[in-house]
């Protein structure tokens, strides 16, 4: 598959570092030369310096024969033109294009056809929706949602006060009392596939499968839903602050912003006139104590500046606030990441790149391929979505009697029951597949599988 990626910038570096490995033909354009040679020493991609929006850019990029065109410049309107420059010059081209301006938001979706667009992402609007997912849940560090929400891949943070430390996993039903699966174990920045006598131990980061009306009794059992959200600080007025307080607000959460220039606190005092708006520096001690920031229910740091979210965030887990979401714009090392009290992470960028992968693996369904991919525990691991077909070998069969390949566990199974809809099952060894089943399969390490019959020891 020939892919051109418009912009070499966070959402664009992140593309080309997932799908580089994928065996696609990348194409990257950017403005800058500079970043463009950056890119191509680690990667195997072709480079072209120029505007993405031009003709003869593009021609360069060879659009004519491109399958797929991702615009993700810092530009929405030069996103929206390439994507439309691109299309007249092939139409049959798939697009995708980043659009980030509220203003923007409502329109493009109703005229995806009129700019050439076959998909359209927001990465602040996104971000928002997983920040408000966290907080509908505060203890679970971050979450998944899979097969159209039926099942979620949870993180799960063990300290000394955890239920779950010193647990064998063959004794993990016996703590819970619901069904759900240990599917990878993240311990001194390695992932682990572990098997039913492995022992869960402090400082762990526990990623758990479960069916979607399992989480609130796995969280209930473990005693680690205690409150409900009702006062939010966020530290930052950017774009993913005014999309999170529109929703926040819908559902009865005061919200109050904190953000540091005069000019952008009275648009924001303007567009949201339900919530508070601070004008002044977060990170101030004094401002803390005259907001009493200490005594919300929930902390979001989101000021532009990692260093500063990560200080932020600190200060609020020191003086426990009962829940801190950072969110982090560029990579760090992961283990210095997960070794601070930051509670839970989010990067708007990668949950942005994820979604694009998502849609580049669907377009390959065509040959039986995944239909998504979920990157997880710090990309460490992979769950694929796959659905069962004629074709797939030891349909009906016992899962104690087929052999996987090391490293991939099946965790979930959609069963596609007629008349009654459809049934999800955590699997165990007398579970079976059948044709129009949908399963989730979890791949750890640096293994590629494209097709389900890979998974499979032949």
């Amino acid at each position: 598959m020939n892919i051109i990626v418009a912009g070499d910038g966070k959402v664009g570096s992140a593309l080309v570092r997932q799908l580089s490995s994928d065996e696609y033909n990348i194409t990257l354009i950017d403005s800058n030369p500079r970043v463009l040679e950056n890119t191509i020493e680690q990667y195997d991609v072709m480079a072209v310096t120029g505007n993405c929006a031009t003709m003869d850019v593009l021609s360069e990029a060879g659009v004519e024969d491109a399958d797929l065109l991702i615009a993700a410049t810092s530009e929405d309107e030069i996103n929206l033109l390439c994507c439309f420059t691109a299309h007249g010059m092939n139409p049959k081209i798939k697009t995708i294009a980043r659009v980030r301006n509220p203003e923007y938001h409502e329109q493009t979706h109703k005229m995806k056809d009129s700019f050439g667009l076959s998909f359209m992402v927001n990465p602040d609007f996104q971000a928002a929706v997983e920040i408000e997912r966290m907080l509908k849940f505060p203890v679970s560090l971050k979450r998944e949602y899979l097969s159209n929400g039926h099942f979620e891949i949870i993180e799960l943070k063990i300290d000394e006060k955890s239920s779950l430390k010193d647990v064998q996993l063959k004794d993990l039903n016996n703590v819970i009392k619901c069904s759900v699966l240990v599917c990878i174990v993240m311990r001194d920045g390695k992932a682990i596939a572990p098997m039913g006598d492995f022992t869960i131990r402090t400082g762990d980061r526990v990623y758990v499968t479960a069916p979607i009306e399992s989480l609130s009794t796995l969280l209930t059992n473990l005693n680690m839903v205690t409150y409900k959200v009702r006062r939010v600080v966020v530290c930052g007025g950017n774009r993913i602050s005014y999309y999170l307080a529109k929703r926040l607000q819908k559902t009865g959460v005061s919200v109050e912003i904190i953000e540091k220039d005069y000019d952008r606190c009275l648009l924001l005092a303007n567009d949201l006139p339900e919530a508070s708006i601070i004008h002044g520096d977060a990170g101030s001690q004094t401002l803390w104590r005259s907001e009493k920031i200490d005594q919300c229910d929930a902390l979001i740091t989101m000021t532009g500046l990692d260093e500063l979210n990560i200080i932020i965030s600190l200060y609020g887990t020191s003086n426990h606030v009962p829940q801190v979401i950072t969110s982090i714009g560029h990579m760090f090392n992961s283990n210095i990441v997960n070794d601070l009290e930051l509670g839970s992470v989010i990067s708007p960028k990668e949950l942005c790149s994820s979604q694009i992968v998502s849609y580049v693996r669907a377009m390959r369904n065509q040959t039986g391929a995944a239909l998504s991919v979920h990157p997880f525990a710090d990309s460490h691991a992979e769950a694929l979505e796959f659905r069962v077909d004629e074709t797939t070998m030891y349909c009906g069969q016992a899962l104690k009697d087929i052999s996987l390949k090391k490293g991939i566990l099946i965790a979930g199974i959609k069963h596609a029951v007629l008349k009654q809809g459809i049934s999800t099952e955590i699997p165990n060894g007398n579970s079976s597949f059948h044709p129009g089943d949908i399963l989730i399969v979890v791949v750890s390490g640096n293994q590629e599988i494209y097709q389900l019959n890979e998974i499979f020891v032949s």
